[in-house]
């Protein structure tokens, strides 16, 4: 797709029937995010988040997949202590979550990791800028890479990525020209998430782009439905129904 020039559509799900209508809906990619954290379970961060979590919410979507390639992240502890963590763990995602490739946070240092997971002949993503795993390091959710050295260490990373083998890279929170220069420097195809539009696709949270996640606004999210409105009023008439006796009725009662 990349050499082709079509743009890669991607977009986050964690469970079956967002995984149906996006796959229903001819979606390239569905990533299982770690996101799952704090979008679906309420925590602030995506660090609490386990490989039980993972696993089981990797499970429903591939079971709503029919087409789409299903990409599931590696939570935070799952691959950073030790190779033969991540080859276990990159492993059980593969085999217990049905997945077709993983994604994990990093770039130099996470080189060696990524040679590792890809010589058991799993596919690997890779992931830089914005690591969210990283945000007690970054001091929170801010761009990267807006100075010089931390450009420059950037693309070091997308190269050490991709010359690692990973066979895609999500660039999370950089300026739009350096996110310009890094896909124009590698092979492998680049999936922006706040990094403009010269990334060969795009990923965003599937809550967010229906207005179903109230707790973050991010500056590259765009809302294309109001899905939120549409639930609240729903539950809200079924509340008046049924304190007003009105449901169920003849139609909704067996005789």
């Amino acid at each position: 797709m990349k050499a082709e020039g079509e743009k890669i559509a991607v977009l986050t799900a964690y469970d079956f029937p967002f995984a149906r209508m996006m796959d229903l809906a001819g979606i390239d990619m569905i990533l299982v995010g770690d996101s799952v954290g704090s979008v679906v379970s309420g925590y602030d961060h995506t660090l609490p988040v386990t490989m039980d979590e993972m696993i089981y919410h990797t499970r429903a979507v591939v079971r709503g997949t029919g087409s789409a390639l299903v990409v599931t992240d590696m939570p935070f502890l799952s691959y950073q202590v030790d190779v033969r963590d991540a080859r276990l763990n990159a492993g059980r995602l593969i085999k217990e979550g049905g997945a077709q490739a993983v994604k994990l946070e990093g770039g130099t240092n996470m080189a060696e990791t990524i040679r590792a997971i890809t010589a058991m002949d799993i596919p690997v993503v890779g992931h830089i800028g914005l690591t969210p795993q990283s945000i007690h390091r970054m001091g929170g959710f801010r761009v990267q890479g807006r100075h010089a050295e931390q450009a420059r260490q950037l693309l070091a990373d997308a190269r050490a990525v991709e010359e690692a083998g990973a066979f895609a890279l999500v660039m999370e929170g950089i300026p739009a020209p350096l996110a310009r220069e890094i896909t124009a420097a590698v092979e492998i195809p680049t999936i922006g998430i706040g990094a403009g539009v010269d990334c060969d696709g795009q990923v965003l949270v599937i809550h967010d782009i229906l207005g179903l996640c109230e707790k973050y606004s991010p500056k590259f999210v765009k809302q294309f439905a109001d899905v939120s409105g549409t639930i609240s009023q729903g539950i809200s008439d079924y509340i008046s129904e049924v304190k007003g006796g009105t449901f169920p009725d003849e139609e909704h009662s067996f005789k």
